[in-house]
């Protein structure tokens, strides 16, 4: 599956996220510049982590209008698979792809630490090898990661199956202590209504590789590339 990584002024996760891709899941990858206008027949589309446009204003929100992001859009809209991490979920709230938007964490610090979210769906690109209920150990690295939607989208994300993790503790528990960012109702990650967008702030990419001690990430882009049990 050939995937397309954009990379937009202060984004820092994209090598990360092209070692990950190409060296680990074995999949061709190339790099699209955020003025690009081409998304070179890719058949998914990852925005990566970082600091787009140094998160001046609200972040993602310039980001949002990179020339790119007009192909992103329609590659979305025609039911292509684009995912977003930490920054590249902003990203995805600002250009609407996503409902809600990333807001400052209560503490208004940098939180960058490893926190367990658990997977409370199988239905979705990226969780359907991950058991319902199993919980990952995957570092965050974010000041904007309090998801806020209204209570009607989150009454839809809910009825509709697109709440794909929430943060929990080690045993699975959602709580609020586990919360770290304020989410709301521990919102780690989600998915849109067509099931081909897809948005966490967590850092599985940086839990991927054994070198690093932490391969609990992998089997989310193995379940995107469907690659478990293969």
């Amino acid at each position: 599956m050939k995937t397309g990584i954009v990379v937009f002024p202060g984004s820092n996760c994209d090598e990360d996220m092209v070692y990950v891709v190409q060296h680990i899941m074995k999949q061709p990858t190339v790099k699209l510049w955020h003025k690009d206008h081409s998304l070179q027949n890719c058949d998914l589309i990852i925005l990566p982590g970082g600091f787009s446009y140094g998160d001046y204003l609200r972040s993602g929100a310039i980001a949002r209008f990179s020339p790119i992001m007009n192909e992103v859009m329609e590659f979305a809209l025609r039911g292509g698979i684009v995912f977003g991490i930490c920054n590249g979920f902003q990203i995805l709230c600002e250009s609407g792809l996503l409902p809600g938007a990333l807001m400052h964490n209560p503490s208004h610090q940098f939180i960058c630490k490893n926190v367990f979210i658990k997977s409370v769906t199988e239905n979705s690109e990226i969780t359907r090898h991950i058991r319902e209920g199993q919980v990952l150990k995957i570092p965050v690295a974010h000041g904007e990661g309090n998801y806020y939607a209204d209570a009607s989208t989150i009454e839809k994300l809910n009825v509709n199956d697109q709440v794909l993790f929430r943060y929990c503790d080690e045993s699975g528990n959602v709580t609020a202590e586990s919360n770290m960012n304020g989410s709301i109702q521990n919102i780690a990650g989600i998915c849109n209504e067509n099931r081909n967008v897809f948005g966490m702030m967590p850092h599985p990419e940086r839990a991927s590789d054994s070198q690093l001690g932490n391969t609990d990430g992998r089997i989310i882009f193995e379940s995107l590339y469907n690659l478990v049990n293969a």
